[in-house]
């Protein structure tokens, strides 16, 4: 004979054995954490990460020379005279104006990627959740808008807007492109948020809301956006990088941060065609400063996804 489930008696937990979704939610969380900061990749990135907020944050106090002063020589090669990276055209100590321009960029490429990011979060759940028309008309619009190269729109937006000066302490020209920048990331966010929620929209749980007579904001909110927080973590995570790429780019081309602010692009574009006259310094210390940092974002971000993936 068979053996009849509801015959069998249940033997509850013993005391202190109970697992709640909280508990296994928080296991799960502290074993990701865990996973993350073993791999050397992560490790590596944050270190480098960490570097340049040092020289973000104390870079005016501990440099050797005034990143403004055009004391030395002009184009003194490196490891002359106390200027250990050499100086520029005018003579400004080119260590110093490295250190200190990771200020601007460790605040304009976060802030930029947190603006793409969250525009387009929202604009995902809209698509995503409530579909029809509305989905319709914004995916034609953001269509419209990855087909044309970011740098060009970029370049329009940063020709056409007027500077912003919303942010105390932070220049005018860097709010703008802080600005920019982050609405050229929004409909690439809302893509890949709009393609999680769609995954979720479908689920039981969101029904079951439905039929509790929940509205859609309270459904967006609460039911599907702590389920779709992995792909928007990974993907704020790899706005940075490309944030930082994209403003170092409109910096050369001369629309991005401008002087007398200290900035990496905008270092590379006023001495790059000097380069053939053996003045490489100029040019290569502030490029490997941008590659070290795009580098150091992208080891983290490949390493979150990993994680966030298992």
């Amino acid at each position: 004979m068979g053996v009849i489930e509801d015959e069998i008696p249940h033997i509850p937990p013993m005391p202190g054995t109970q697992i709640t979704e909280g508990s296994e939610k928080k296991s799960a969380r502290r074993e990701k954490t865990r996973l993350f900061f073993r791999s050397p990749s992560a490790i590596i990135g944050m270190a480098i990460i960490l570097l340049w907020v040092i020289c973000a944050i104390l870079g005016a106090h501990i440099t050797p020379h005034d990143p403004l002063n055009t004391d030395g020589l002009s184009h003194e090669p490196p490891f002359t005279d106390n200027y250990y990276l050499g100086t520029d055209q005018l003579g400004r100590d080119i260590l110093a104006r490295i250190m200190v321009g990771a200020r601007d960029v460790l605040i304009a490429a976060p802030l930029a990627a947190v603006i793409g990011v969250a525009a387009g979060s929202l604009l995902g759940l809209l698509m995503g959740y409530y579909r029809g028309i509305l989905d319709d008309i914004l995916g034609r619009i953001i269509e419209a808008f990855l087909v044309l190269p970011l740098t060009l729109v970029g370049l329009l937006a940063l020709s056409a807007a007027p500077d912003w000066s919303i942010i105390p302490g932070i220049e005018s020209s860097t709010q703008t492109v802080i600005l920019v920048v982050g609405l050229l990331f929004t409909p690439i966010v809302a893509r890949t948020v709009r393609a999680a929620v769609l995954s979720e929209r479908e689920n039981d749980y969101v029904q079951a809301a439905k039929l509790r007579g929940e509205s859609g904001l309270y459904i967006m909110t609460r039911e599907i956006l702590p389920n779709v927080t992995s792909p928007i973590i990974v993907e704020l995570t790899v706005r940075i990088g490309y944030a930082i790429f994209a403003i170092a780019t409109l910096s050369f081309l001369g629309v991005g941060i401008q002087e007398p602010t200290p900035d990496w692009g905008l270092m590379i574009a006023q001495e790059y065609r000097l380069v053939i006259g053996g003045f490489w310094w100029v040019t290569v210390f502030p490029a490997m400063a941008i590659a070290s940092l795009v580098i150091a974002v992208n080891l983290i971000a490949d390493r979150l996804q990993e994680v966030m993936e298992l």
